[in-house]
């Protein structure tokens, strides 16, 4: 199964569309294969990719860290997901108490994108003092839209948790393989940051994440194609979640959206191949993770996409969907 499932990554390799990748394919009875190929670094030294590796895992720190935390508390009932985040942030738009519309979100709101958010902010270009950048956060009056994918949602998620522990996100106990950065191993190199002024590696590729401290609800994981599949396997086989877990990252509240996740839905990065009960979430770094409940398998792609830049084509979407549908092509 892994060979052909990572053909389409070979290519993408070949012809220069992406440095290198590593997929990781796990079954819920712990069968799992892996393969990697390519580059770790073209600029400024050249590294070839290892299985060591750890990927600057973006986006994807919203579904293995962050609401694994939230759905924890909530469960701990130490908090309740249809009740406004104030009840963890009460200085939430405090100089507008009767009539900011921010104070009337709720935790679920954020986790299933149902906000009138924006999608993202330059919010590092405001400062540098993470703390100063958390109270410009909580203090905004922010333009208000359609509900869609945001940023925003999960930054104020993991103020909320921070607030409600007492304790950095980095406390949080995660998975061998996973770590805030820098991760304790080999790490991939992202963007030549033009903002940074030298190429990330090992340090937090978004901008905002970075300037907030770099843990943060939105972004800050690393992880290694190991780490990645030993999480996905804890969904699969129960080890890593609870019931009330699983079925809040498997419910939809918001469209395709469930608590953190999105469902499979017509177009979407995982392919056309999954069954309906597959969930699944990027990184804008290059990164991915799916879980087919209904086939118990899971597989992750880890790419360096945007390195040395971002400002290019690379034709990850298509690669995401073709390597999804050979994974199940083969499961089945």
């Amino acid at each position: 199964m892994i060979d052909a499932a990572f053909a389409s990554a070979t290519v993408a390799i070949t012809d220069g569309r992406i440095p290198g990748a590593a997929l990781g394919i796990v079954h819920a009875d712990g069968r799992r294969e892996m393969r990697h190929a390519g580059m770790a670094a073209l600029v400024p030294e050249p590294e070839v990719l290892t299985a060591d590796h750890w990927f600057d895992l973006a986006s994807l720190s919203k579904v293995i860290a962050t609401t694994n935390m939230i759905l924890t508390l909530a469960e701990q009932s130490r908090l309740d997901l249809d009740r406004p985040l104030t009840d963890a942030i009460p200085d939430l738009r405090q100089y507008d108490v009767a009539n900011a519309p921010e104070r009337r979100l709720t935790f679920r709101d954020c986790l299933a994108h149902r906000t009138f958010l924006p999608a993202v902010a330059p919010i590092y270009t405001y400062g540098d003092d993470p703390d100063r950048l958390r109270a410009f956060v909580l203090q905004r009056e922010w333009t208000q839209g359609p509900a869609v994918y945001s940023d925003i949602n999960f930054i104020l998620l993991g103020i909320a948790f921070e607030r409600l522990t007492g304790r950095s996100m980095r406390d949080w106990p995660l998975g061998e393989g996973l770590s805030y950065g820098p991760p304790p191993g080999p790490a991939v190199a992202t963007e030549a940051c033009s903002w940074r002024g030298r190429v990330l590696k090992g340090e937090v590729h978004d901008e905002n994440c970075f300037a907030l401290g770099g843990a943060t609800g939105h972004a800050g994981l690393f992880g290694t194609v190991a780490g990645v599949l030993d999480f996905a396997q804890g969904l699969l086989d129960g080890s890593g979640a609870t019931p009330f877990m699983i079925r809040e990252i498997r419910t939809a509240y918001h469209g395709h959206r469930t608590c953190g996740w999105e469902k499979k839905f017509a177009g979407w990065h995982g392919g056309d191949a999954c069954s309906a009960e597959t969930i699944g979430h990027t990184g804008f770094t290059g990164t991915g993770l799916w879980v087919d409940f209904e086939r118990g398998v899971a597989w992750t792609l880890l790419t360096n996409r945007v390195h040395p830049t971002r400002h290019r084509e690379t034709g990850i979407m298509e690669l995401r969907q073709a390597t999804g549908n050979a994974v199940i092509g083969g499961a089945e």
